[in-house]
């Protein structure tokens, strides 16, 4: 009795570590500077998102030279494959706890060597992350005005020292206000409408809002429908009569069907009844009606009103980024 015992026993824990190693998730690191997510496998397909350089995600299926991954937004879509590099749960430890540069200059460039003038490794935009590259002495590399960085991939290259930060002394100081939230989403003024776009080379009304505070070092859902639910509610009646006082800037405002409360548009409350927002292109549009520049998609469709600011992690939507699990280590 005791043989045939220790064999279920043994069979159990065999089945047990199987089931584990089944169940394992892929995860991945993504190369590209702006990796386009898309519905389906297929460069013909909607885009949906953008998943910036260094981000960690889940890789959920493959198809051909697809990968379908789960971004940390959430977010579910397919990218080619030489834009993810697939790491092991202890790589991917290892590549969070690894110190990194922010890419804060709005668009930038890896570099073969330490000059303008070599060859480009790859294009780099606002809100990449690259590994830093250190010496035997465990300083940074450094010169001529440039750092030594690493891809996700490994490959070596050079960026300007003014086009990143340190990311976790960043992470430790950045400032999350109305100001500085409305500087960065000012910095997209003119960039043209790209239905899925959350960076410089082309974005959503929620890729704006999303960018905007990500910069701030909040992390907002990615969507309308999402962001509409973070934050607290704000009272919004009076912005139809002219009287904006219950709003402050940084505040977002949502616009969509009034009948079936279905939102389709965010901006970012700038004040003085102004808005900043990605309508066809990034622009700044008056919500009063006797302005010459008045947003005429604007009032008639108001939804809500969501105020982010000083309500990240109490349990409303917005975690900072030091404290998500898929940038740092907790």
């Amino acid at each position: 009795m005791s043989r045939i015992i220790a064999f279920f026993t043994l069979s159990l824990l065999f089945l047990s570590s199987t089931t584990v190693t089944a169940q394992e998730k892929r995860l991945g690191v993504v190369e590209f500077s702006a990796n386009y997510m898309r519905e389906a496998p297929g460069f013909a397909q909607e885009n949906g998102n953008q998943s910036l350089m260094g981000t960690v995600v889940e890789i959920l299926d493959s198809e051909g030279y697809w990968l379908k991954i789960k971004s940390p937004e959430p977010y579910t879509a397919w990218v080619v494959d030489m834009g993810v590099v697939e790491m092991s749960q202890e790589e991917i430890d290892a590549y969070i706890a690894a110190p990194k540069y922010l890419v804060t200059a709005e668009i930038s460039h890896l570099f073969a060597a330490p000059s303008e003038g070599a060859d480009r490794v790859c294009d780099l935009v606002m809100g990449d992350l690259v590994r830093k590259a250190f010496t035997s002495k465990g300083k940074p590399v450094y010169r001529k005005g440039f750092f030594k960085a690493i891809l996700p991939s490994g490959k070596e290259g050079w960026v300007k020292k003014n086009d990143v930060t340190d990311f976790s002394i960043w992470a430790d100081s950045v400032v999350p206000t109305a100001e500085n939230v409305i500087r960065i989403a000012r910095l997209f003024v003119g960039v043209p409408y790209l239905w899925g776009g959350n960076t410089i080379k082309g974005t959503d009304c929620s890729g704006l809002t999303r960018c905007a505070f990500m910069m701030n070092g909040l992390l907002l859902p990615r969507n309308t429908s999402q962001q509409i639910k973070i934050g607290d509610e704000v009272d919004c009646s009076g912005i139809a009569a002219g009287d904006f006082s219950a709003i402050e800037p940084g505040d977002l405002i949502f616009f969509g069907n009034p009948q079936t409360r279905k939102v389709s548009h965010v901006g970012i409350y700038i004040g003085d009844g102004h808005i900043i927002h990605s309508s066809n292109v990034v622009r700044i549009n008056s919500l009063r009606p006797a302005d010459p520049d008045y947003y005429k998609g604007g009032v008639p469709r108001l939804l809500a009103v969501r105020r982010v600011l000083g309500n990240a992690d109490c349990g409303k939507g917005i975690i900072s980024i030091r404290r998500s699990p898929s940038y740092f280590p907790l």
